[in-house]
């Protein structure tokens, strides 16, 4: 979510405010835009209840904004009461310190502008769909909405230590493409899975990914693909394990990180505790 320059992003930067808000501007989408939003919505509907979690599934099933765009201004009135967040209006990707101070105050930065028809099955930058879609119903889970809120103000401190890279490789393996362990099997619950149509069932049924038990170390040192499906997915037990994991002070992880190999994305180590994909997964 994050770009240090508005230099060449997509998204009018022009009338936004000190802290990279804007105004949603509802009433400028098109109907072209909402029947969009209305496909895009439905493509990822039926494929949720097989692989996402089902703290994801209870929320967007209570959200109910599958027929067009969301207004902003009406979900915050609901997650508000939920966890004491609030989505904000923003053109585009922020730079990093801005994104880590919205997050540390609670608030969740969203895109107004959605894809163009032919970017349906990919897009470069996130867009209003995938910022929604699929980061607005974990807010409402208050175990993983306060772990973002810790994700921020770590985020803050690893600027000032010049760690950022090994704190955004903890964004990428868990909040955007992470698996959790469920009584049915592995589930998503990272947006970058839940508001893509190809990578939602390869993540969980696919042979070719290595899926490894979340190591808060292991992440911070292994890079990420972000022009295909990921090569490997870090999986959590549940949402405590994740928010308990990231409460400690990350200054001697970051220390400890630096001192060893930065590994590739399909790397594998002894340590590594490997889940299996269900029987007779594809390759």
């Amino acid at each position: 979510m994050t770009g240090e320059t508005t230099h060449n992003l997509r998204g009018d930067y022009s009338g936004m405010r000190p802290d990279y808000t804007v105004d949603q501007a509802w009433s400028a989408y098109t109907p072209a835009e909402h029947a969009l939003w209305r496909r895009l919505y439905a493509r990822q509907a039926a494929l949720v209840p097989k692989y996402a979690c089902r703290e994801f599934i209870d929320s967007l099933a209570a959200l109910d904004f599958g027929e067009a765009i969301p207004r902003f201004d009406a979900v915050n009135e609901r997650l508000a009461r939920a966890t004491g967040w609030r989505i904000v209006a923003v053109p585009g990707l922020l730079p990093d310190r801005v994104f880590f101070e919205h997050l540390a105050n609670r608030r969740f930065p969203v895109t107004v502008w959605l894809r163009k028809p032919e970017e349906f099955d990919y897009i470069v930058e996130p867009d209003v769909f995938h910022d929604f879609f699929g980061h607005v119903p974990l807010l409402f889970d208050p175990v993983f909405a306060d772990y973002l809120q810790a994700y921020g103000r770590g985020g803050l401190k690893a600027d000032a230590l010049g760690a950022i890279e090994m704190l955004a490789r903890l964004y990428w393996y868990t909040v955007e493409f992470g698996l959790i362990e469920a009584p049915e099997g592995l589930r998503a619950y990272g947006a970058g899975i839940l508001s893509s149509g190809g990578e939602l069932p390869y993540c969980v049924e696919s042979a070719a990914p290595h899926r490894i038990g979340f190591d808060l170390l292991r992440i911070m040192r292994t890079r990420y693909k972000i022009d295909t499906f990921q090569e490997t997915y870090f999986v959590i037990r549940d949402f405590r394990e994740l928010f308990d994991a990231t409460a400690p002070d990350f200054t001697p992880y970051y220390a400890e990180a630096a001192r060893q190999e930065v590994l590739a994305a399909d790397a594998l180590l002894p340590a590594d505790r490997r889940l299996k994909p269900p029987a007779g997964s594809p390759r």
